[in-house]
């Protein structure tokens, strides 16, 4: 008699990334764990995923009972600095289009357009984030401080930027590099704004003073190209390397080539 040889089935674990259970079934509730495991990972290696965070904020309104707000406010705090760089690179062209190249007036000339946000760029997710969060979450503490230092950033007003995080440190040190995310953004807003900055100007865009901002000048000095130029205390200019938005005249691109007078010259032909 021949022993049938037994073969037990063995299940194969398929292990997906987050980005693919996403696109496979966005809207199933099982998911809604690695998602938040998946945010957390975000914060602490500065990784960042709007489609995920989208679809966790999603999976939130079919299941508010299970909603974190930690968790949200984390995904709030990356997607700020996305929309801000957005909103500035827009404005700025829109401005410098109109005759606004003067700093203080182009921020005065337009209108005020959450922690895993503020630290994304280029898109404007905040605003996408923020239609997807109930208006009785908005309306906690916490979040409306994130509103604030948001609507801070997309004007360029740092100094009450910084009064105001310096207020609440709980929120914003919930994000590691939180900090040195937002000078960074600074420092690339003032780049494509200046040529030449005093330093009590990024002296308040980065909040940093003092010797340590001495320290950090002779870090760019030496590794990003800055310009230190003679002076002293207040009185000492910064000169930031060039590029095409504080030097105008090194745009390559073809359209911007041609003089405004020679495109009205072809209306009348077009009727």
């Amino acid at each position: 008699m021949v022993r049938e040889r037994e073969t037990p089935k063995q299940q194969q674990q398929v292990s997906y990334t987050v980005e693919q259970l996403v696109a496979v079934n966005p809207y199933n509730p099982d998911i809604l764990p690695d998602l938040e495991n998946y945010v957390n990972e975000q914060v602490s290696s500065q990784m960042y995923s709007l489609d995920a965070n989208l679809c966790l904020l999603r999976l939130y309104q079919f299941e508010p009972e299970r909603m974190s707000t930690q968790i949200v406010a984390r995904i709030l705090v990356k997607a700020c600095l996305s929309s801000s760089l957005y909103l500035f690179r827009i404005m700025y062209q829109l401005g410098s289009r109109l005759g606004y190249v003067v700093p203080n007036a182009f921020f005065s000339f337009f209108p005020p357009a959450f922690l895993q946000a503020l630290m994304a760029m280029p898109a404007p997710d905040f605003s996408l984030c923020l239609f997807l969060i109930p208006e009785r979450v908005q309306m906690e503490e916490q979040f409306k401080t994130l509103i604030v230092l948001s609507h801070y950033l997309e004007t360029g007003r740092f100094r009450q930027f910084w009064d105001e995080a310096a207020k609440n440190r709980h929120i914003v040190e919930a994000v590691p590099g939180f900090e040195q995310a937002i000078q960074t953004y600074a420092i690339h807003v003032l780049s494509l704004t200046y040529q030449k900055i005093p330093r009590p100007v990024l002296a308040e865009a980065i909040n940093i003073e003092g010797l340590s901002l001495d320290k950090f000048l002779e870090h760019q000095a030496a590794n990003s190209g800055w310009i230190l130029e003679k002076g002293h205390g207040r009185g000492q200019l910064i000169v930031l390397p060039r590029n095409e938005f504080n030097h105008p005249e090194l745009k390559k691109s073809a359209a911007d080539s041609v003089p405004l007078e020679h495109i009205t010259r072809i209306f009348p032909i077009l009727g």
